[in-house]
C-alpha cells in the first residue's frame, strides 16, 4: 500500500516537472513556437478550403497555392487599405484640435460649483507650492552687483550627419523586419502542413504508440473536428461583425470606417476586452471629429446592440458544440498566453487551449486539464447532490434534484441521484467517515424530499387524470395493499422502500413500506396487512446478510408470501445477486427499481403466489415469454439479462 502510494506521488510529481519544462521550452523557443502554432491555427482554418477545391478536381498543390494567393491577395489588400486610412488620419491630427480642447473643457466642473471651487483652491495651493522653491533659491543667489555672473541655460546645436537611402530604408522597415520574417515563416509551415497533412497525421498517430491507434486517431478526429468547425465559425462571425459595425459607422458619418471595422474584426480575437478597445477608437475619432458627445454614444450604442444579438444568439446557434472551455479557463488562459507569447498568444489563447483539454481528455495522467480547462460538470448529479448534504446545503441538494426531475422521470431522479448517493453515504458511515451528525442530517433531508417530491408527483398525476375523465388504474393487477416493502438493516434501507412505495402507488398499485424497527415488529405488520408480495430492500455492500436473513424470516411464517430481493445498485448484476441471496431464500432479485417495477407488471391476475407453481406465458409489455420452467429466480435473472 505504501508503495502504491509512493509510485502515484512520484507519477504526480513526474507530471508537474513536465509541465514545467514544457513552459520553459515554449517561452525560450517562442520564436520557433509561435510561428509553428499560428501555422497550425491557419491549417484548420484553410484546410475546408483546399478540400473544396481538391472536390472540384484540383489537385492538392495547385489547391494550396491558389488558397494562399488569395489569402495573401485578401490581407495585402486591407493592409494597403488600412495603412492608407492610418496615414491620413495621422495627416489630419492637427484639425481636430478645437474639438478636443472643446471636449476636455465641457469635462470640467462648473467654477461656481462645490467642486469646482475646490479643485480651484487645490490649483492656487498647487502654484504656491511650486513657487515657493523658486523664490528660496532665488534669496541664496549671490547678487548680480558684485560681479558675479548670473546661471544662464547654454544653447546646444545638434546636428547630424548626412544618411543616403539604403539607411533610410533601413530605419524605416527596421520594425517591420520580424513580424515579416515571422510572417514569412508562418506561410512556409503553412504550405507543407496542407500539403503533407495526411503525412503529419500518421506521424502524430505512431508517436502515440502502437496500441494508441484508437486513442490517438479519437484525439486528432475530435481535434481537427472541433478546431475546424470552431475556427471556420469564429472567422465568419467576426467578419461579419466587423462588416456590421464598420457600415454602422459608415452611416454614424464617423471618418475611416472601413479601418475601424477591420480593427474590431481582429479584435474580437482577444477573449472579452478586444471588442470594447475596438471600440474606444471610432468614439475617440467621434469626440475629436464632431462636436458633443452625440456620435460616440451612437457608437456605443452600436457595439452594445451588437455584443449582445452575437455572443447571446448568433454565436450559441452557430457554435452549437462549444468549445468545451469554462468561461474562467478562457480568461485565464489569455493571461496565461499573453504573458508567454505576448500579444500572438493572446490571439491563440482558445483554440491552444482548446488543444490542451483535448489531451487532458485522452492523456490519463494529464486528465486534470480537463477538468480545469474543461465546461462539462465534473461531479454527476448524485456525487453534487451527496456533496451538499455533507455540507450541510439542504436549498442546493433540493435544486440538484428539482433539476433532475424537471427533464426526467420520477424514477430516474431516484435511480441516478437519491440511491447512489445514498449508497455513499452508506459507505461512508460503516467506515466512520461520516460522523453521526452528518448522517442523521443526510437521511432526514433525503426522507423529507422523497415525501416532497413523491407527493408533488402523485398529485400531479391524479389532477392530469382527473382533467381527462379517467378513474380507473393504469396496470392494476393486485389489490388495494398487496404490496409492502421492508428495510433489512437501517434507514438507507427504509428510505429506497419509501422510493419504491411511490413509483407502485404512481404505476396505480396498492403498496406501503415498513419503518425500520425489530424484526418480530416488521412480521406482526406483515401478518396484520395480509399482504401477497413484500419486497425487502437492502442497500449493498452491508445489508446482504441481513437481506438474507429476514427472508428466511418471512419464508418460515408466511410460506405463501411471495418474496422479491432488491439488492439496489449491486455491481454484479441480477445472478451474482441471486448467488449471494441464494436461490431457495427469494423468489426473485433485482437491482434497480426498473427491474422492480418489471417484475410486478409481470404478474397474472390469477393471483400473485399461483405464478410461482404454475408454467404458463407471462405477458412482458406485450411480449409472450416462453415459461419452460418453474424456477422463476432463473427467469427473474433472465427478464433482468433481457432488460
Amino acid at each position: 500500500m505504501v508503495r502504491s502510494t509512493n509510485s502515484t506521488t512520484s507519477s504526480k510529481s513526474s507530471v508537474f516537472i513536465a509541465l514545467a519544462l514544457a513552459i520553459g521550452a515554449l517561452y525560450f523557443g517562442r520564436q520557433i513556437f509561435i510561428p509553428l502554432a499560428l501555422a497550425l491555427v491557419l491549417s484548420f482554418l484553410l484546410t475546408p478550403l483546399v478540400t473544396l477545391l481538391e472536390r472540384g478536381h484540383l489537385r492538392r498543390l495547385p489547391a494550396v497555392l491558389v488558397v494562399l494567393i488569395f489569402c495573401f491577395a485578401l490581407t495585402a489588400g486591407a493592409g494597403w487599405e488600412v495603412a492608407g486610412q492610418l496615414l491620413d488620419i495621422t495627416g489630419h491630427i492637427r484639425d481636430y484640435k478645437e474639438n478636443v480642447e472643446e471636449t476636455i473643457r465641457s469635462l470640467r466642473p462648473p467654477a461656481s460649483g462645490a467642486f469646482g471651487q475646490a479643485t480651484a483652491t487645490v490649483e492656487e495651493l498647487n502654484k504656491e507650492l511650486a513657487a515657493a522653491p523658486g523664490q528660496a533659491a532665488a534669496a541664496h543667489e549671490p547678487n548680480q552687483a558684485n560681479g558675479s555672473r548670473p546661471n544662464r541655460p547654454l544653447q546646444v546645436q545638434v546636428t547630424t550627419a548626412p544618411t543616403n537611402l539604403v539607411q533610410d530604408l533601413h530605419a524605416l522597415l527596421g520594425p517591420l523586419a520580424a513580424p515579416a520574417e515571422t510572417a514569412t515563416i508562418v506561410v512556409i509551415f503553412v504550405a507543407f502542413m496542407l500539403i503533407k497533412r495526411e503525412d503529419l497525421r500518421n506521424r502524430l498517430i505512431r508517436l502515440g504508440g502502437q496500441g494508441q491507434l484508437t486513442v490517438m486517431t479519437q484525439a486528432l478526429d475530435e481535434a481537427s473536428q472541433r478546431l475546424g468547425r470552431y475556427l471556420l465559425l469564429q472567422f465568419l462571425v467576426n467578419a461579419g461583425y466587423g462588416l456590421v459595425f464598420g457600415v454602422g459607422l459608415y452611416f454614424i458619418r464617423v471618418p475611416h470606417a472601413l479601418l475601424w471595422g477591420i480593427l474590431s474584426a481582429l479584435m474580437r480575437l482577444v477573449p472579452y476586452v478586444g471588442t470594447l478597445i475596438a471600440t474606444a477608437f471610432p468614439m475617440a475619432m467621434a469626440l475629436a471629429v464632431f462636436p458633443g458627445w452625440e456620435h460616440a454614444a451612437l457608437i456605443f450604442g452600436l457595439f452594445v446592440v451588437l455584443e449582445l444579438i452575437v455572443a447571446n444568439m448568433i454565436e450559441p446557434w452557430l457554435y452549437g458544440a462549444h468549445t468545451g472551455i469554462s468561461s474562467l479557463a478562457i480568461l485565464v488562459a489569455a493571461v496565461f498566453w499573453s504573458m508567454l507569447w505576448g500579444p500572438v498568444g493572446l490571439i491563440l489563447s482558445t483554440p491552444l487551449t482548446v488543444c490542451l483539454m483535448l489531451v487532458g481528455r485522452y492523456v490519463p495522467h494529464l486528465s486534470f486539464l480537463e477538468v480545469l480547462l474543461g465546461d462539462e460538470p465534473v461531479l454527476s448529479p448524485h456525487e453534487l447532490f451527496y456533496q451538499r448534504l455533507l455540507a450541510m446545503d439542504q436549498d442546493e441538494a433540493r435544486n440538484v434534484a428539482d433539476v433532475q426531475l424537471r427533464d426526467k422521470s420520477l424514477e430516474s431522479l431516484y435511480e441516478n441521484v437519491l440511491i447512489p448517493a445514498l449508497r455513499l453515504a452508506e459507505e461512508d458511515r460503516h467506515t466512520d467517515i461520516l460522523g453521526e451528525r452528518a448522517s442523521e442530517f443526510v437521511y432526514q433531508t433525503t426522507r423529507e424530499l422523497i415525501e416532497d417530491v413523491g407527493d408533488r408527483v402523485l398529485r400531479h398525476d391524479a389532477d392530469e387524470k382527473a382533467d381527462a375523465g379517467s378513474s380507473d388504474r393504469s396496470n392494476a393487477t393486485l389489490g388495494p395493499i398487496d404490496i409492502v416493502c421492508l428495510p433489512a438493516r437501517d434507514e438507507a434501507d427504509e428510505l429506497v422502500g419509501m422510493m419504491f412505495t411511490q413509483l407502485l402507488r404512481q404505476a396505480g398499485y396498492g403498496a406501503t413500506y415498513l419503518a425500520i424497527g425489530a424484526v418480530d415488529n416488521m412480521l406482526d405488520q406483515v401478518k396484520e396487512g395480509g399482504f401477497k408480495i413484500a419486497y425487502v430492500s437492502a442497500l449493498p455492500p452491508f445489508a446482504v446478510g441481513q437481506a438474507r436473513s429476514l427472508c428466511k424470516r418471512l419464508r418460515a411464517s408466511f410460506p405463501d408470501l411471495v418474496i422479491v430481493v432488491g439488492l439496489w445498485e449491486f455491481a454484479g448484476g441480477v445472478p451474482k445477486a441471486q448467488e449471494r441471496v441464494g436461490v431457495s431464500t427469494a423468489n426473485a432479485v433485482v437491482t434497480t427499481l426498473a427491474e422492480a417495477l418489471l417484475q410486478i407488471r409481470t404478474l397474472p391476475k390469477l393471483g400473485a403466489a399461483d405464478i410461482w407453481e404454475k408454467p404458463e406465458m407471462v405477458k412482458k409489455n406485450g411480449d409472450n415469454i416462453d415459461r419452460r420452467e418453474t424456477d422463476f429466480p432463473r427467469s427473474a435473472a433472465a427478464i433482468g439479462n433481457r432488460k
